[in-house]
């Protein structure tokens, strides 16, 4: 707080010094714009056809530029020729646009107001809506009252239209008072009726355009007879929401003899009608004016009729639009600080609140942070956070607003206004200490600070993030400061600044440091209980956790309902708590987190619990009745609203009586959603009610449904009558049909059948239901005539038809306008049994909510604009999909205006229609809504999975798998994890990841002999799907022999630096074939039975034999030339030339060979480096890769092809790769090479190509198994010391085990035929020379240190031993020369490769047997 309070102190005290002392050097503080709304608009009722018009006005004493928003998006003025703003900002709707397919004008309507380079505020939303046509749902039926009793006359109308109806008696205006009122539901209610208030009564809807009359009903007033009159409810109160400030009416109305006396109670206490506020009128509704929140209860209506008693309650709720507390209030800041628009809210229900800056909802970050439920922090302030901030808050009963302007400061003065000078950068800025939630900082005096009393203040921010903030010391002189709130193993960037007098001065040095891991919290509170104590509350305990860390400050109750993903939270001080106020039977997870100065410790695990189980809270929806005949009736419900039933549903109790008697009523209990009660008396009312069970008992019921049987049966012995009307109504490319049943109500009728064509009604056809009364025949032609014809039929057959005819109109008219059904077909009225069809639903939306829900939402055209179902109706939605294509439809029943399908599959198309039904009438199915589910986490493994070895590559082998059953989306890759232990975790088994769908893979570098274990996973969009099981997979046992008879060694044992005792090219030093003898002998036995083993022996042998005594020549020169020591050549471009041309060498691998004193050398398992030899001059290597060429074909047949005169192209590299052995015994004796040697490569030549490069292997096997040496910093041509050479060895034998084999360069073929030399790597034990390489250089390896050269090609940690290989001697000059002049034809040197290659595979075959 100290610290809080200097930097504010120090802000304020520059602010003032600006703001009044500024004047001299010609600076001013820029002043807050006076920025507000005079005028906002509010919600209004437009009518169809007139003006409307939207206030908005702003005050500023800047311009301001007004525009309008409709449903959040601007609104075009220009483009509209109906809409037009007017001087003062306010919106102008000339005419207002609105039927049923187009509703361009109702919506929710914003202002929102601009000054350019200054900010935007927004006024509060407004409803526009526009009142239907005048339209009266039903007509007042004339009726009897007795003298003193009460009576009703209804006028149904939408419930926006009831403001503009009333009443006329005998055509003149019914006054109304305490005696006759009017309810809200337009209805006229006569109490305490005389002879004075008989006559005619209609219903009239004015102010609308014309005015619009019901038919005219007659009210008769009857002596008192004294005769007893049943108990009867002509209207009850319903529940009803209204704003505070408003007044109510809760009607009821009740008829009978003698009158019946109604009293009132709220919230079980009498109503005291003498409140100036509570008034009974109408002979018993109660009227509530000036509304307050404490009005809000249960109203019961309580009628006492003498033998009988009636009681009807309903729900008064009273919302409060919300309030301003606190408005935010304009902020002066500075860049890098904090601040906080406070904004405090009340009203009912709560209210939702949202920021706004500058038009632009605040959307919550690290920076923008929602403190105290509603106020707004914004945390290291930049000069872009400027502008207009708004707190918008709204309810069910309103919205308001409220702004406030934020404006930054610049308070550094330029170096022209200074005084003096700025201190210089404080010095050793060092975080002293370091925790998880808080770094502590010091530093030390700038070097120049140019004054006394020097203040500091210290910068930070998340490492790369540029939003600053900024905290100062607490007083000056003070150079150290702690930075709070921060967030535990986070990287911060922190900067300090020095003030003087003349203001901020330079900063220091950026400085980062991270924040501890958090291991000061708390850990989990032991012995987590939860038990269930009620069906809504349920009591919590715990312990004091075994390691607090400190006092335990608080701790925080963490609980969710089953199913939802957003977790609530509460504190509680004590280790006891009972909760509340939740859900009746429903499932809770539980879990407690300890809270100490450190903050949150260690939450405990999750504890489930479900709430006790009670009655139902809600009756069954939708209760229908349906006479089938003269003596059953269907009974058809649903089951009560989700999260009502409170428990496990038992069954449903239906009780139905024969009428209105409240005695002898006949209970059955099912356990359906429908039941047929058969038995019944012909001709009489029958009323029902139902109500669900649970094992604690029955639930409400429903209200009381009445239907009365039928006097006879309908008669199906003769074919229906001809409908008694037939309308039509043509338009450009339709025609809407409306009908009438045959006036013998007493046949019965299934269906309807329509006929339409030009000229012809029998061109088309189309069977409707019985319930149908109209029919629109679309896709018709323009300006074309068309005949109809309606017939109604049964099992008998078809009726005798109707007939009519029209023409549609031409193409030119308007689009087909609204058609209003009633208006145009009751004129005149006909006796139609139901003048209103079932409209199907409308505007059928598919929402997709998850994977698995889709929301199905729609419109009803035959209910009031506010969308509100008052009557019996229900909704039936099917749906389905179309694969497989044969999807049979599912179907759902609701009464409200949407339905959440579940149990969806996911990434699938749906498609989904509507029906409405009423009573015995039906709608068509709505036109289809579509919706796609999303994705979720594949729900099943990969299948198949196969694991097949590599042809010819026995450490290679391919596996195969096919795609999940259950993708659950679009597979983006799989996972593939092998390991040798099938037990294993699942994070030590080796990774392979496929990229896209592929449904194969190669996996490299398996050692031979090893049982591996394979298992795949999916990915999609949402993440992994499960693994599959482990499939089994042994390795082969060898190689193949024509691939190990290319892997060749050369082995040198220590202390030994020439070559063996016996020469280059004797016996000894023949390549050994590895590998069992009897496979070989499997081979010769194939060959034998091939029956070529004979011919091919014979060609083979005089080969053999030429080339032998080539090849002993060749060895006596070479012998000669190795005896002089002859390696004075230089290396040039002209001396390299280029290799012989070796078949099937795929892989050639040079190890030490193991020089025993023994004359029988043993071959070990482990390579044994050769002593450490000193480099020589490339030259001289090349001069015996020559050699050892040529000597080579005394061992092998001699193959030979012409190459380009163009540059050679490097195909193999052979480095050098110390020994880690021999290395403290021969240091002495050595001089470290040069660092360019150390990453020579030896280049053969090779036809000159483009596609020739080099490769290593990116084996993982091999990077696993055998880490690179590191390579020490060399200069070139510079000897090393003793100690340097010490500090080298101690370092690599420290890095890498003496059991790890060296690493090899690796090399991918590039064509079935290779060309390989060997070098001799033949060099002086003294004086080595100083050199610089002409030879490329691309190291594939890192070198660790000087010393033995093991030239390696082929597989990483080949398990079978290493051979002996020859090193022959180079040809002769001449020989190659000549061999350089022959020339081959392309198809000729392409037919000799492949015989050559087919004779070398039978030779292998042979000479390895």
């Amino acid at each position: 707080m100290a610290e809080r309070g200097a930097r504010l102190l120090v802000f304020f005290t520059s602010l003032i010094v600006l703001r009044f002392g500024g004047a001299d050097k010609g600076s001013a503080i820029q002043e807050f714009t006076p920025f507000r709304f005079s005028v906002e608009p509010v919600d209004t009722l437009a009518v169809r056809g007139l003006p409307a018009v939207l206030n908005c006005s702003a005050a500023s004493a800047a311009p301001v530029r007004v525009e309008w928003k409709k449903d959040g998006t601007f609104l075009n003025l220009v483009a509209d020729d109906r809409k037009r703003q007017l001087a003062d900002g306010s919106l102008l709707i000339s005419t207002v646009v609105h039927n049923k397919h187009n509703k361009p004008d109702e919506g929710v309507y914003q202002c929102v107001a601009s000054i350019d380079n200054l900010g935007t505020i927004s006024s509060r939303t407004a409803r526009l809506t526009v009142a239907g046509l005048p339209r009266f749902l039903s007509q007042p039926e004339g009726v009897s009252v007795r003298m003193g009793g009460s009576e009703m006359l209804s006028c149904e109308v939408m419930e926006e239209l009831v403001p503009f109806t009333r009443w006329e008696r005998d055509g003149r205006p019914v006054e109304l008072d305490a005696r006759v009122i009017q309810l809200p539901s337009g209805a006229l209610v006569i109490s305490n009726a005389s002879q004075t208030d008989a006559g005619l009564y209609r219903c009239t809807i004015d102010a609308l355009g014309p005015p619009k009359t019901t038919e005219e009903a007659e009210l008769q007033v009857s002596a008192d007879s004294g005769v007893e009159e049943k108990l009867e409810t002509l209207q009850g109160p319903v529940s009803v929401a209204k704003v505070v400030g408003e007044s109510v009416l809760l009607p009821c109305v009740m008829k009978g003899y003698p009158v019946p006396v109604i009293r009132w109670t709220f919230n079980d206490r009498s109503i005291d009608e003498g409140h100036e506020r509570f008034t009974v009128i109408g002979g018993g509704s109660l009227q509530i004016v000036n509304l307050t929140e404490e009005d809000a209860g249960i109203y019961v209506c309580q009628a006492d009729g003498g033998n009988m008693t009636s009681e009807i309650q309903a729900e008064l709720t009273v919302h409060v639009p919300p309030r301003f507390v606190t408005r935010p209030s304009n902020t002066y800041a500075q860049e890098s600080m904090d601040i906080i628009f406070e904004c405090d809210i009340t009203g009912s229900p709560p209210p939702t609140v949202r920021w706004m800056k500058d038009g632009d909802t605040v959307i919550p970050s690290d920076y923008f942070r929602i403190v105290k439920q509603h106020n707004l922090q914004v945390l290291g302030l930049v000069k872009s956070d400027e502008g207009f901030y708004q707190c918008l808050a709204e309810n069910d009963a309103g919205n308001v607003q409220a702004s406030a302007q934020l404006i930054i400061l610049d308070l550094a003065s330029s170096p022209a206004e200074r005084s003096g000078p700025a201190p210089s950068a404080p010095r050793d800025v060092v975080a002293s200490l370091v925790s998880t939630r808080f770094i502590k900082l010091t530093w030390r005096q700038p070097a120049e600070p140019h004054g006394e009393n020097i203040t500091y203040s210290v910068f930070y921010s998340l490492d790369g993030t540029n939003r600053e903030r900024v905290e100062n010391t607490s007083g000056p002189g003070e150079m150290q400061v702690t930075i709070q709130n921060l967030v535990p193993d986070t990287k911060y960037t922190f900067r300090v600044v020095a003030s003087n007098a003349n203001g901020p001065g330079e900063s220091s040095a950026p400085l980062t440091v991270a924040t501890q891991l958090e291991v000061q919290v708390p850990g989990p509170a032991p012995n987590l209980q939860v038990v269930s104590v009620g069906p809504a509350s349920v009591a919590l305990s715990w312990e004091r956790p075994v390691n607090g860390n400190g006092d335990i400050q608080t701790y925080k109750l963490f609980y969710s309902e089953k199913g939802q993903d957003s977790e609530q939270d509460m504190d509680v001080t004590g280790l006891s708590y009972t909760m509340t106020g939740l859900k009746k039977f429903t499932e809770y997870s539980f879990r407690v987190v300890a809270y100490n100065k450190h903050g949150p410790g260690i939450s405990t695990d999750d504890v489930t619990v479900r709430t006790l189980s009670d009655v139902p809270s809600a009756p069954p929806q939708n209760l229908t009745l349906e006479v089938l005949n003269s003596t059953s009736i269907m009974v058809r419900w649903l089951a009560p609203p989700p999260g009502t039933l409170n428990g496990e549903l038992t069954g449903y109790k239906l009780r139905y009586r024969k009428g209105l008697r409240r005695a002898d009523a006949i209970e059955i209990s099912t356990s359906q959603l429908l039941q047929l009660i058969d038995g019944l008396e012909k001709g009489k009312v029958y009323t029902v009610r139902v109500s669900a069970t649970t094992v604690n008992g029955s639930g409400p019921t429903t209200e009381w449904i009445a239907a009365e049987t039928f006097e006879n049966d309908l008669d199906e012995s003769q074919v229906p009558g001809v409908p008694s009307s037939l309308h039509v109504r043509p338009l450009v490319n339709r025609i809407v049909v409306t009908w009438t049943p045959p006036e013998n109500q007493d046949i019965l009728v299934r269906g309807y059948k329509i006929g339409y064509g030009i000229g012809s009604p029998h061109a088309h056809t189309v069977n409707l239901d019985y319930k149908q009364r109209f029919y629109s025949i679309d896709n018709l032609d323009p300006s074309s005539h068309y005949v109809i014809t309606l017939k109604a039929f049964n099992n008998m057959g078809e009726g005798v038809p109707i007939y009519n005819s029209a023409t549609t109109r031409p193409q030119s008219d308007p689009i087909d306008p609204d058609i209003d059904f009633y208006e145009l077909f009751n004129n005149p009225y006909t006796p139609a049994p139901d003048p209103t069809p079932m409209l199907p639903p409308v505007g059928v939306q598919a929402t997709v909510l998850s994977h698995d829900t889709i929301k199905v939402s729609w419109a009803d055209n035959s209910l009031a604009k506010n969308q509100k179902i008052t009557d019996s109706r229900y909704y039936s939605i099917r749906w389905k999909t179309n694969i497989p294509a044969n999807t049979k439809y599912k179907t759902a029943n609701t009464t409200s205006l949407f339905h959440t399908v579940t149990a969806l599959k996911p990434n699938t198309l749906y498609e989904f229609s509507v029906m409405v039904t009423k009573s015995r009438r039906s709608s068509t199915w709505s036109m289809t809504a579509h919706g796609t589910t999303a994705e979720t986490l594949p729900a099943s493994a990969p299948k198949d999975v196969t694991v097949i070895s590599k042809e010819g590559n026995p450490r290679m082998i391919n596996i195969n798998w096919q795609p999940p059953t259950e993708a659950n989306g679009k597979i983006t890759g799989y996972i593939i994890y092998y390991s040798t232990d099938v037990n294993a975790e699942v994070h030590d088994w080796v990774v392979e990841p496929v990229v896209g769908n592929r449904l194969t893979h190669q996996i490299q570098g398996l050692t031979l002999d090893t049982a591996y274990y394979f298992k795949i996973q999916a990915r999609n969009s949402k993440g992994m799907g499960p693994m599959s099981d482990a499939v089994h997979f042994r390795t082969p046992k060898a190689e193949p022999s024509d691939k190990m008879s290319s892997d060749q060694g050369l082995q040198v044992k220590p202390g030994h630096p020439t070559l063996p005792e016996h020469g280059i090219g004797s016996n000894m030093d023949k390549p050994g074939i590895t590998g069992s003898r009897e496979n070989h002998i499997l081979v010769i036995v194939v060959i034998v039975s091939v029956g070529a083993f004979t011919i091919i022996a014979v060609v083979v042998g005089a080969v053999l034999c030429t080339r032998r005594s080539n090849s002993h020549q060749k060895k006596k020169r070479a012998a000669c030339k190795s005896n002089t020591g002859s390696h004075k050549y230089k290396s040039s471009s002209k001396d390299l030339k280029p290799p012989d041309l070796w078949i099937h060498h795929e892989r050639l691998e040079l190890k030490p060979i193991d020089k025993s004193p023994d004359p029988n050398p043993v071959m070990t398992e482990t390579p044994i480096p050769r002593a450490a030899q000193d480099p020589v001059e490339p030259s001289h290597q090349i001069q015996e890769l020559e050699e050892s060429v040529s000597t080579r074909r005394g061992v092998r047949p001699k193959i030979m092809m012409p190459f380009d005169s163009q540059p050679p192209q490097p195909v193999i590299s052979a480095h050098p790769i110390h020994s880690l052995d021999h290395l403290h015994h021969h240091h002495h004796h050595y001089h470290l090479p040069p660092r360019g040697y150390l990453h020579h490569q030896i280049s053969l030549r090779a036809p000159a190509s483009p596609n020739t490069h080099l490769h290593r292997s990116p084996s993982a096997e091999s990077v696993r198994n055998q880490p690179a040496a590191p390579e020490p910093p060399v200069a070139p041509s510079q000897p090393i010391t003793s100690a340097e050479l010490q500090k080298t060895e101690a370092l690599i034998k420290e890095e890498d085990p003496p059991s790890i084999n060296p690493p090899a360069a690796h090399i991918r073929p590039t064509h079935p035929l290779k060309s390989f030399a060997v070098p001799a790597l033949t060099v002086s034990a003294h004086n080595p020379p100083t050199y610089e390489t002409a030879l490329p250089s691309t190291p594939l390896l890192a070198q660790p240190a000087p010393g033995v050269k093991t030239a390696s090609i082929g597989t990483l940690n080949r398990a079978r031993a290493p051979m002996p290989v020859t090193v022959p001697n180079a040809p002769d000059q001449s020989e190659t020369s000549k061999m350089l002049d022959m020339t081959y034809e392309t198809d000729e040197l392409s037919e000799e490769m492949a015989h050559l290659e087919g004779l070398m595979k039978d030779l292998n075959a042979i000479t390895t047997g």
